[in-house]
């Protein structure tokens, strides 16, 4: 097979978890828009599917989530799980169920499953050393996950995501993605890994990444899933937009 399947006539299978956000909804729909990769979600309840979706949808329990990745066998897995601190009602332990503890059990799954790639959404600033509870918990997955023992782990850490999010309204990050343009230049050199980045650049980057076959452990910033994306879309044949 070669790498990003672009003389394959079937496309690459890629698992994902965490359909239903604005990251996996846009990753179905731009696998869906050519012919490199097909998504295979696997998600807790039913979802309405974008329009046009050329998707496999496994509905489970997270406890079975291990035996759907066992029979699928997708080549890579993508993980945009992830919730939010209004969603988890102000809790922390059932922030930390999702963004930690349910990333963790399907990276160990997805592990024993035979699947050898990995790609995790995460956050710029991730750190377990992090005063910020959000920012803690992402650098603690991170961490764990990077020990699970996949072939090759991609960390993906956007700042703030441009894109549309259905359902889920967050007036404050509304507002900062509406000033994004005039914030983003003027912040200094120690805060541009939050500059805002398109949610689509961040798929784009997910989904070549995951067909990538180098072993290791890689985290990307903006830049570096810019960079991704951008060979995504050369191998796609379509212009990347700004």
């Amino acid at each position: 097979m070669t790498e990003y399947g672009a003389h394959e006539k079937t496309p690459v299978r890629i698992g994902l978890v965490g359909s239903t956000g604005m990251i996996g909804r846009r990753l179905i729909e731009i696998s869906s828009a050519g012919d490199q990769a097909r998504i295979v979600g696997i998600a807790r309840r039913e979802m309405e599917l974008p329009k046009g979706a050329r998707v496999e949808m496994f509905i489970a329990d997270t406890e079975k989530w291990g035996e759907v990745l066992e029979a699928v066998r997708p080549r890579a897995l993508i993980c945009a799980l992830g919730t939010t601190w209004k969603k988890a009602g102000r809790d922390e332990a059932a922030f930390r169920a999702v963004d930690h503890n349910l990333v963790l059990a399907t990276a160990h799954s997805a592990v024993e499953a035979g699947i050898p790639n990995m790609v995790l959404i995460s956050s710029a600033g991730a750190d377990p050393r992090q005063k910020n509870f959000y920012l803690k918990v992402k650098g603690e997955v991170e961490a764990e996950v990077s020990k699970v023992g996949f072939k090759r782990l991609d960390i993906l850490r956007p700042g703030l995501l441009r894109g549309q999010r259905k359902g889920d309204l967050r007036p404050v990050e509304a507002v900062a993605r509406f000033a994004s343009p005039v914030i983003d230049p003027l912040l200094p050199t120690k805060w541009e890994m939050y500059r805002s980045i398109s949610s689509d650049l961040v798929c784009e980057a997910a989904l070549g990444l995951a067909m990538r076959k180098a072993a290791g452990r890689f985290t990307h910033d903006n830049e570096a899933m810019k960079r991704a994306a951008r060979e995504w879309r050369a191998k796609a044949e379509a212009p990347l937009p700004e």
